[in-house]
């Protein structure tokens, strides 16, 4: 379904973990980030790319390699590919599409498409690399803590920001790499925030918002649910640790798991355990 829309940007929002793919049109490209879901989600975001790309080139972004993130990478042959260096060298490629096609089978699902990791055609390997078609610059920002190989994209002159698995309005954080990284990314945030003109900010899960006060409002959530955190292991207070499972939206064993891997994390970058 389509979660928000103006006349520059339509973001489309997937049933399963209200996973986001946003499809932003320039003067110079079509810009699609993460397609996802389902069979029919992915085809209404190609419907909908059809009718608004006439003459531009159509780009794909990539946030991050999560299966979730790159399962519609298929759906857009012929489009130029954009990710970071560490996507492009993703260690676990195999896991990926392993992770996509048992999905796939759990649904009874028939693949609509190939399944494949996606191929680098633009690769970001530094903070404040741009790419720049026409009037329309891409700038980007490497995006660590939550994977390894995450990217902030600011598309400029729409004040657009694509944060990835960051600074959603409901989920905490997920950490799969590093907490110490995550802190670093969530500085850059502050940094983005204060540096550009920012209009709209789409979160890889849950709602857009062109709300500035509400985007300060994400960043020091994450901040403060990593700080509580890090201090609840470093002292090994399990209540503390316990109140912060509650504090996980929609709780089940998926939430569950993510919070004892993010204890595991701290405890190995904090305590050397």
């Amino acid at each position: 379904m389509i979660q928000f829309k103006n006349e520059s940007i339509t973001v489309f929002q997937s049933a399963l973990f209200q996973t986001t793919c946003t499809v932003a049109v320039t003067k110079d490209i079509v810009l699609v980030t993460d397609p996802n879901w389902l069979p029919h989600e992915i085809e209404e975001i190609k419907h909908h790319v059809a009718r608004v790309q006439g003459d531009k080139e159509v780009f794909l972004l990539f946030t991050h390699g999560d299966f979730d993130h790159i399962i519609g990478y298929h759906a857009f042959p012929g489009a130029k590919v954009i990710g970071s260096k560490g996507l492009q060298e993703h260690p676990a490629k195999g896991q990926k599409l392993e992770l996509i096609q048992q999905f796939y089978n759990e649904y009874y699902i028939h693949p609509p498409y190939k399944i494949g990791f996606p191929e680098v055609d633009f690769v970001i390997s530094e903070d404040g690399q741009q790419l720049v078609v026409g009037e329309t610059a891409l700038k980007f920002y490497l995006a660590q803590g939550h994977t390894h190989d995450g990217l902030f994209t600011l598309v400029e002159p729409l004040g657009l920001w694509i944060a990835g698995d960051y600074l959603s309005d409901f989920e905490l954080p997920f950490i799969y790499y590093s907490a110490k990284a995550y802190e670093e990314t969530l500085r850059k945030a502050e940094k983005v925030l204060l540096n550009h003109k920012v209009s709209v900010l789409v979160p890889g899960h849950g709602q857009t918002t062109a709300n500035l006060e509400e985007i300060n409002r994400r960043i020091l959530l994450s901040q403060d649910y990593l700080n509580r955190l890090i201090s609840a292991v470093t002292k090994e207070d399990r209540e503390e640790l316990n109140a912060l499972e509650k504090e996980m939206a929609f709780p089940s064993n998926f939430t569950k798991k993510c919070h004892d891997d993010n204890i595991a994390i701290v405890r190995r970058e904090y305590t050397g355990e």
